[in-house]
């Protein structure tokens, strides 16, 4: 009887903003049955410090923090600060 623990990643979303939302599955098995199944979800936003993050979901933030979409994020939270 081995009964395991793992964690991966097993999404992994980009907003039309550039938000980018992953997930991770943590699994514990007994023999290669899943005896269960948590998830966390996390978000980042466009330009965020990526220390600690997964190198998958870097990677993807890397493709998706444009110069322009940062830039135009920061404009759109500016905008909400100033109407706020």
């Amino acid at each position: 009887m081995s009964i395991t623990k793992t964690t991966a990643i097993d999404q992994i979303t980009v907003t039309e903003n550039g938000i980018v939302l992953y997930r991770e599955a943590t699994r514990i098995m007994e023999d290669g049955n899943e005896l269960s199944k948590a998830y966390h979800r996390s978000s980042l936003t466009p330009g965020q410090d990526l220390t600690g993050i997964p190198a998958n979901v870097v990677a993807i933030c890397n493709v998706a923090w444009t110069a322009e979409v940062i830039a135009a994020y920061q404009a759109q939270v500016a905008a909400q600060q100033a109407g706020a």
